[in-house]
């Protein structure tokens, strides 16, 4: 960054400039070309999962695993949970191939220190506990109090297979990014059902397919909540953003304040504590946790992370098929516009306003029931077909292609999700 832009960034902006940048920044369309996958895993003790990784020992061996040469970006959850973040690859057998490779370096440095990577949605076993004390999570976690025990939970218990895809093309129709924006928060309640994976807490049973989803959901709607979508998809994002309260305003020389009821367009217009910056929008924006975010690209943050070595290969396999092959994705469209009523309906009508996803009835439903429930099923199962019909045309590797199908086997087509393997572990109902 040059000495100019550095000096822009911190110059401070008006409103009206912050509705021009949010235009500009989130949905930045062209043809779809890139794929990326950005991997979290809970960090446990090999020899018995349940106990807790000492502090020191986790600190070398992060430290050990940011010096080895690897493609993907390498950071640390406030939890302690370790995530992965592709470079953008110009197709699925690249990203898969890439990732595949850094997590093989990664197992192997942890297995030295006596340390293993765990793929689920939700801690099994441990209460939340932060592990980073930094000004960004401190603020974090003094705002998201607040509001419960759920921030907390986010923070520092939960991990996700996170899937990136271009925004789309600006003309209108099946390939606009408007439709594509629609088809993501349609689908992502499919895929929360689909990939539910985190049934506990405490080990014991909460009542939720995916635990994470839920813990997402009790977060206020101003952080977590998507805007509407019966909107245009830029302006509707856009006003959210200015609407959205503000976490914290940063300081380098002081505790970083934490207001209240001071949203974004609250201090464009009042200026205080200090005139908002550019920089401070790029902030605000990584402060919002919607189950998708636009951030040039779409980033689809609603499936649970999965269990063995390569289940996230699945999930990062059928979204690229659903969103990148032009048949499979108009088909997977055709079959979830149909859930359309239930993302738009509050789950206590009389009490609250029309909800948005994750808040919504559809939302909850997938989250607390996966493919139990039946609507859910039936959407899964087309989309798993279609998929694997369009495989092939990815490019997709065999290897990968032969686990999709038999994921769609084993639990899309008998109505289940990999919590469902868990519980029935749980309940005695499997050694």
């Amino acid at each position: 960054m040059t000495e100019a832009d550095c000096t822009e960034r911190h110059q401070r902006v008006s409103e009206s400039e912050v509705q021009a940048l949010v235009h500009g920044i989130c949905f930045k369309t062209g043809p779809p070309r890139a794929l990326g996958v950005e991997l979290e895993w809970l960090v446990h003790e090999l020899r018995e999962p349940r106990l807790p990784v000492p502090p020191d020992r986790r600190a070398a061996a992060y430290a050990a695993i940011r010096a080895l040469p690897l493609s993907s970006a390498v950071t640390v959850e406030p939890g302690g949970q370790l995530e992965l973040s592709s470079l953008p690859a110009a197709s699925p057998a690249e990203c898969v191939a890439a990732a595949r490779a850094d997590l093989d370096r990664v197992r192997t440095e942890l297995r030295r220190f006596g340390l293993g990577l765990t793929g689920a949605g939700q801690d099994p076993w441990h209460p939340p506990r932060r592990l980073l004390h930094e000004p960004r999570y401190d603020a974090m976690e003094t705002y998201l109090d607040r509001t419960g025990p759920a921030g907390r939970s986010m923070m520092c218990s939960t991990a996700s297979v996170q899937i990136c895809v271009d925004a789309g093309f600006e003309e209108p129709g099946p390939r606009g990014y408007a439709r594509r924006w629609r088809l993501a928060h349609l689908l992502g309640a499919v895929l929360v059902a689909a990939f539910a994976n985190s049934p506990l807490d405490n080990g014991r049973p909460t009542g939720w397919r995916s635990t994470r989803q839920a813990v997402w959901a009790a977060i206020e709607p101003g952080r977590s909540a998507a805007p509407p979508l019966d909107e245009e998809p830029r302006s509707a994002w856009t006003r959210h953003v200015l609407d959205a309260p503000v976490m914290c305003v940063r300081s380098p020389d002081a505790p970083w304040a934490v207001p209240r009821g001071l949203s974004f367009r609250d201090w464009l217009r009042g200026g205080l504590p200090r005139p908002p910056t550019r920089a401070d929008l790029e902030y605000h924006l990584t402060t919002l946790f919607p189950p998708v975010r636009p951030r040039g690209h779409l980033e689809l943050r609603m499936i649970d992370a999965q269990s063995g070595d390569d289940g996230w290969v699945v999930p990062l396999a059928v979204v690229d098929a659903l969103f990148d092959d032009p048949e499979a994705a108009e088909h997977a469209y055709r079959l979830v516009k149909p859930l359309a009523e239930r993302a738009s309906t509050a789950p206590d009508p009389a009490t609250a306003r029309t909800a948005t996803a994750p808040h919504d009835a559809l939302w909850l439903d997938a989250a607390r029931h996966g493919l139990a429930d039946p609507e859910l099923r039936d959407a899964a199962a087309g989309c798993f077909a279609a998929a694997l019909d369009a495989l092939p045309r990815r490019g997709v590797p065999t290897a990968v292609r032969d686990a999709v199908g038999a994921f769609a086997e084993r639990y899309v087509d008998r109505g289940r999700c990999p919590a469902d393997d868990l519980l029935d572990r749980v309940h005695g109902r499997q050694p």
